[in-house]
């Protein structure tokens, strides 16, 4: 009798005061800067969502990399100060070990390549990681990354022994890196600008829009033509979080977020290429690399990808079925 008054009270007293049932405020961390056009489509999105539910679901973003790098961004997801971040599949690699696939290095040739398997696997990894309990809305695409450097690279010769930057509890890259005979250094993201300034690294790997936001272009000479690891971002949501929100408002953020992240998918490319092409404009040079090179780099990464399926290190059954898509798109075409 005593929970059913209580039930009653905190219903009534709800209604009385006007306010929602199943209110949810979902705070979200970006290292996206402040002033983006990113950050300006996800407020506006996040505005849509508010007028939908009738208030009742809410996103707050914090941009700008305030509250700190991934590790604490996850750490507060997980005491409930945040309910999400925006991440690149390294991230929560740790959750969900598959969202490694897209990103191994050399699998990819062509951002039309990689359309093609994404829009058979994007479905399964999406679900996979909501079973790790992370909710997504998508992947949106950021282009290769390819080798930044102040010396130009055209050959493996001219890899060995330069120091490469790799990104904090990223194993792939730094086992690709070890098979090119590079010597990764591991920084946060924060830190890299620095790094090459100082030079403390030689190279990076970064895509051109990527390079262009976080201004690392400014400390390179160079960019090797060689796509070397396709990087995308995504939105994810602590599922905890996300399951104390109403069904119906449930579907309204997942319409509203899909089709923001379906349009970023589409618009990173456009704006990648706008970024190579503002990054040579600044007197950047484009490195060539032989088709022999192009093969030898390739060969040499597609072993170590075997052998990280063959290890375990993913879905071994995904990482074929991947590969199947990759064979079948280079026969078509």
């Amino acid at each position: 009798m005593k929970k059913l008054f209580l039930t009653i009270l905190v219903l009534t007293t709800g209604l009385m005061f006007g306010l929602p049932l199943h209110a949810a405020t979902l705070k979200i961390a970006t290292v996206t800067p402040e002033g983006s056009q990113w950050m300006k489509d996800m407020r506006t999105s996040s505005k849509e969502i508010k007028e939908r539910t009738e208030g009742r679901v809410q996103i707050k973003y914090y941009g700008g990399g305030v509250m700190g790098n991934d590790k604490k961004v996850l750490s507060r997801i997980r005491i409930g100060s945040l309910q999400g971040g925006a991440f690149t599949p390294t991230a929560l690699a740790a959750q969900y070990s598959n969202l490694n696939l897209y990103g191994l290095p050399m699998v990819f040739d062509s951002e039309e390549e990689a359309a093609y398997t994404r829009s058979r696997l994007d479905a399964k990894l999406s679900a996979g990681l909501e079973s790790a309990g992370f909710v997504n809305f998508g992947f949106a695409a950021g282009g290769f990354a390819v080798l930044m450097s102040n010396t130009p690279i055209d050959s493996l010769d001219d890899l060995k022994g330069k120091k490469v930057w790799i990104p904090e509890g990223d194993e792939i890259s730094r086992k690709a890196m070890q098979a090119l005979s590079l010597s990764p250094v591991t920084l946060p993201l924060t830190d890299v600008l620095t790094g090459l300034q100082t030079g403390l690294i030689d190279i990076v790997a970064m895509s051109p829009i990527g390079a262009l936001v976080l201004q690392w272009h400014t400390k390179v000479k160079y960019i090797t033509e060689l796509p070397l690891v396709y990087t995308l971002g995504f939105m994810a949501v602590d599922k905890r979080a996300f399951d104390k929100i109403s069904a119906d408002d449930q579907a309204i953020v997942r319409d509203v977020m899909g089709r923001t992240y379906e349009n970023f998918d589409k618009a990173n490319l456009v704006d990648n290429k706008g970024a190579r092409d503002a990054l040579l404009n600044t007197g950047i040079e484009t490195v060539p690399v032989s088709p022999e090179e192009y093969e030898n780099v390739r060969n040499a990464l597609m072993k170590l990808n075997t052998d990280l399926a063959n290890q375990e290190q993913f879905d071994k059954e995904l990482f074929d079925e991947m590969l199947r898509y990759i064979s079948e798109y280079r026969s078509e075409h």
